[in-house]
């Protein structure tokens, strides 16, 4: 199965920026949609962006339209987020998931997750 580690979470005022990357290994994600999820303390696991396996598709939740961008370099087998016009409800565990299915934003669909990275987002 493919492997896939989060980075780049840490902590940011509002209004500012992170970008964070998600590193695969075991498979190539060309075979994968890709996408990100979220968990804030006490709250459901939620969808944040996903990400067509050649990256020609892209959707976001209506949370974060404007504000956060998914990418994908298949060669370097990486997923990226990033995340401007930070809020403090973006504060969360983010998570990098893939799927075998060429685009979905089902959580049900991704069979593969990260460990999750945290977002703190706090004047």
């Amino acid at each position: 199965q493919v492997q896939l580690v989060e980075s780049g979470g840490g902590l940011v005022q509002p209004g500012g920026s992170l970008r964070l990357s998600c590193a695969a290994s075991g498979r190539t994600i060309i075979n994968y949609g890709m996408g990100w999820f979220r968990q804030a303390p006490g709250k459901e696991r939620e969808f944040v962006a996903a990400i067509s396996r050649n990256g020609d598709q892209t959707v976001y939740a209506d949370s974060v339209k404007g504000r956060f961008t998914v990418s994908r370099d298949n060669a370097k087998n990486t997923q990226n987020l990033q995340m401007n016009s930070l809020k403090p409800e973006d504060t969360a565990v983010y998570f990098c998931a893939a799927a075998n299915f060429r685009f979905t934003t089902a959580s049900y669909d991704y069979h593969y997750w990260g460990q999750g990275t945290q977002v703190t987002v706090s004047s």
